[in-house]
């Protein structure tokens, strides 16, 4: 079977219909037949975006880039700040 990468708006769509389809009353495991997903994907999900609505994770999503242009930023400098202290030293 292969690798699908979903996207965190799929995911959580996904998790919807499965809460529907449990609340239904059908069992786990036609449940994550009918997503396409393996039991560890499903609990991994359930995990990490059960209680997400679309809105909030657009905003983790918007966070998570901001966090990673930060991280970068903060990388950049430090690398400014030691090429500068190695310059100051005289060791160049």
């Amino acid at each position: 079977m292969p690798r699908v990468k979903h996207s965190m708006e799929q995911i959580i769509a996904k998790l919807r219909k499965s809460e529907i389809m449990l609340a239904e009353g059908a069992n786990l495991e036609d449940v994550i037949k009918s997503l396409g997903v393996t039991r560890h994907t499903y609990y991994r999900w359930k995990k990490e975006y059960g209680g997400l609505q679309m809105d909030k994770a657009k905003k983790l999503k918007e966070l998570e880039k901001e966090n990673d242009r930060l991280k970068r930023l903060v990388a950049d400098l430090s690398l400014d700040n030691a090429i500068l202290k190695e310059v100051n030293k005289g060791n160049f």
